[in-house]
Parts: structure tokens; sequence; C-alpha cells
């Protein structure tokens, strides 16, 4: 990212890859699957403006590390990777904002280190638990990855290493409202290159394995619990989650202060709408 400082934090017995810029309150960026933090690659300069922005890689994608246990992928792992990594930086708090498994780590970054969040913003994602305890036929159809992801190692990984690009370009294009001529060539690249590798698959693939065999439990335990910080929930108005879900009724009761906006576009509204998606962040960030 253009003005912008690549780095690698040792924390947690794991290496985090991360790009930091900007000056002023400082901004987590965490991605989703099947990406890596180049997603933030037009939003983050704008947030930059205004702010210290940070935009990091979860363990299991981009260039961070590759726990081969299921139980290191959970988004309880991966909340502490990036409070460790804030810390690392001269961070104790900051605003954390999430698409996809990112917001879902930052959910549960809200309720483990409630201290260390000032704000949440969370993209397109209804919460974990509710997804897989209510189940409909419309989201397995829709969200049939999660099941095939968690299935148990080599099945998916080899399926898929036949043709990453095929797979997971399948993945982009299906939940909502998407072309791949909608993405940034250059980011496609960065993505491809990421999930051509095999360790990349894998560290995938656990942390979908991760989503039932430990957070559910972690979310099932935690389900009286709300955010306290100030939460923004966006979602893509053409996605599979607004076709699904009143996505900010999913949140109200689990948010003490919350607000709530729809993106032009499917699930991949950053990519596909980044000025709006930035603009959205910029002015709840602003008002606070």
């Amino acid at each position: 990212m253009q003005g912008f400082q690549d780095g690698i934090a040792e924390v947690n017995g794991a290496r985090i890859a991360y790009s930091v810029g900007g000056e002023g309150p400082p901004v987590l960026l965490l991605h989703g699957f099947p990406q890596t933090r180049a997603m933030w690659t037009h939003i983050a300069p704008v947030l930059a403006e205004r702010f210290t922005v940070v935009c990091a890689d979860l363990r299991g994608y981009g260039a961070s590390s590759k726990p081969e246990a299921v139980a290191d992928c959970s988004f309880r792992a991966m909340a502490a990777d990036q409070v460790a990594l804030m810390a690392t930086l001269g961070f104790a708090r900051f605003h954390a904002v999430g698409h996809d498994r990112g917001a879902r780590t930052v959910h549960r970054m809200a309720l483990d280190h409630p201290n260390a969040v000032q704000s949440v913003t969370l993209m397109d994602i209804v919460p974990t638990h509710l997804l897989l305890d209510q189940l409909s036929q419309q989201v397995a159809k829709a969200y049939y990855h999660w099941f095939f992801l968690a299935q148990p190692a080599p099945f998916p990984e080899r399926l898929i290493a036949a043709d990453p690009d095929y797979y997971f370009e399948s993945c982009l294009l299906g939940w909502g409202a998407a072309k791949l001529a909608d993405f940034d060539p250059d980011l496609l690249a960065q993505y491809r290159a990421a999930w051509r590798d095999p360790d990349t698959i894998r560290g995938m693939c656990n942390d979908y394995r991760a989503a039932l065999e430990v957070d559910f439990a972690l979310d099932d335990a935690d389900l009286e619990r709300v955010i306290e910080a100030p939460a923004l929930i966006l979602y893509g108005a053409d996605g599979a989650m607004a076709r699904a879900y009143d996505v900010p009724g999913t949140w109200r009761w689990r948010c003490a202060k919350m607000q709530a906006a729809g993106v032009p576009g499917g699930h991949f509204f950053p990519d596909t709408a980044p000025q709006q998606t930035a603009n959205a962040v910029l002015r709840f960030l602003t008002k606070l």
C-alpha cells in the first residue's frame, strides 16, 4: 500500500504480517476469506488521512503463520494475535474494523478484550452462533463452503489444490452481486498468489474447521454478553446475508450502542465499492 510500511510481529507464538500508515487514533483493519490485508488497499489510505491505520493478515492467511492445529485457528486465537500486535505497535486501545472472518475475529475480540476495543465495525456478517444454530436451507446453499472447508484434512485441501484459482474465484462471485471484472486486477493477483500456497489453503480450511469445532462452543457460552463498544454494522445491500436476514436485527440485542447501513453490492463490497465503504467507516469513526 502506498505510504504504508510493512512488518512482521512475533506474537503468541505466531508471525503476524501487517502494514501501517497514517497518523492519529489507531484503527485496525482485518480482512476476510479468501483474501489478505491487500483488500484494504483502496480503503486504508482514505482512513489514514485521519487515523493511524494497521492492516494485518489473520493467522492462516497471507504472510502470517499457518498453524497446523485446528484449535490454534479459532477466532479467539486470531483476536489475541491482533490485540498483541497492536500492543507491540504501542496501541493498548484501538478501533477494530473487520470484514467476513475478520469481522468474526473483531466480535470475539470485543468480548475477550473489551478494554482494548474502542469501537467495532462488522462488515457483512451475522453472529456465528446464529448462523450455525439456526441454519436455513437458503443459507446452507449460499454458504455451503463453511461445511466443505470444515471437512477433515486433507479432503478439501486436495480438491481445492487441483485448481485453486477456479475454486476461490467462485467464492468471490458466489455471495452477491459481483463480477470478476469488479475486482481490482492487482488485488486479484495478490489474492491468487496467496491462495495458491498449499499452507494457506490448509490455514483457511482450519479457520472453518475451528468455527465448528471451537468457536461455536465459545459463542454458546457467551450468548448473553453484548458488545459494549460503539458498533457499526455494514452489509452488502445485494448480498446473500441481506437476502437471508435482517442483518442489523441480528446484532441489535448483541450491541449496547449500534448503528447500521447497507453498502451497494454483495458480500465483497469493500473490494467492489471501496470509496463508499471508506466513507461509511470514516463517518462513523469521526463522530465517536
